[in-house]
């Protein structure tokens, strides 16, 4: 991969997070050359390392810039933005940074805790505070014809803002809502709780929010994104993906709706164009011209 991948870039995205995976989106439509690295997944938008990692940025001493990134095969590729995610810095440069808690369990259980004959797809439910210092835990119910489990078992997600360890702030709404799996309940039929079969808690650091004047040293051209939030649905992390593609892209429209389809001309198009719309098409020729020869002078004033 290291032969083959072009020595620079527009913008270069280290890690596939939402945010960072519409930006990426966002900046290749608008006409930008776009590396995006991680070491597990793809999304839509500019070229894509998987399982490619990257060992370090270039920072000039006299600008404090970044200037380039050295990946895993040693090769230095160059550009004139990076967005990172907040878990790659280093912990020298995250100091100062006071991160928020969210705790998290996952469930897989044997059925769902509406009643049997509902044909919900998704249950959320939220479960308010019980005492002063704790927070409301939000409790999301996916059934397999989500593909997010088997058939016959339902997936549960539970997410609050941490107070205490994960187990301490949601094992006591598991308990409201569920019973754990175990021989005697098998045999006991009036069960009417939905068993546990699986679980799994844990904590994780909530960086959304976090100002980019706590973070030690940043170069100026190097864009933080965060991580997901405590928060339901993905509001937060497309204002944040609009709020840096402003910052990279001033001026430009972030995401515009799709051409009518009616209205986009494919070369070699079997049937001849009316003079009008021969005419129309040296026009919007001139036009990508143009467009190749400001990337052409990006590149330029870049170097």
């Amino acid at each position: 991969m290291a032969d083959t991948l072009p020595s620079e870039f527009d913008v270069i995205v280290i890690g596939t997070g939402l945010p960072e995976s519409i930006i990426a989106a966002a900046c290749s439509r608008s006409g930008r050359r776009v590396l995006h690295v991680d070491s597990m997944c793809a999304v839509f938008g500019g070229i894509y390392c998987l399982r490619h990692s990257v060992q370090c940025l270039v920072v000039d001493k006299e600008s404090r810039k970044c200037k380039a990134i050295i990946d895993q095969f040693g090769q230095r590729i160059i550009s004139e933005h990076f967005l990172v995610e907040d878990s790659y810095f280093p912990e020298n440069m995250c100091s100062r940074v006071q991160y928020r808690q969210i705790s998290r369990a996952v469930l897989i259980t044997d059925r769902s805790v509406l009643k049997t004959d509902s044909d919900q797809q998704i249950s959320i439910l939220t479960v308010p505070a019980e005492e002063p210092g704790t927070f409301a835990v939000r409790v999301i119910e996916l059934c397999s014809s989500t593909m997010t489990c088997m058939k016959g078992t339902y997936l549960v997600h539970l997410t609050c803002t941490s107070s205490k360890t994960a187990r301490e702030d949601l094992e006591s709404v598991v308990q409201k809502l569920f019973v754990p799996y175990t021989e005697m309940e098998i045999e006991n039929e009036q069960v009417e709780k939905p068993r546990i079969l699986w679980a799994l808690y844990f904590n994780m650091r909530d960086s959304s929010d976090i100002s980019r004047s706590c973070y030690n040293d940043l170069p100026s051209n190097v864009y933080v994104c965060s991580g997901p939030d405590c928060g339901l649905g993905n509001d937060n992390a497309v204002k944040q993906a609009e709020t840096l593609f402003q910052e990279i892209c001033p001026n430009e429209d972030f995401c515009p709706p799709p051409p009518n389809p009616e209205d986009i001309i494919l070369d070699g198009d079997s049937l001849q164009p009316e003079a009008s719309e021969s005419s129309a098409i040296p026009e919007a020729n001139s036009e990508t011209f143009k467009e190749s020869t400001n990337l052409g002078n990006l590149e330029e004033s870049s170097e």
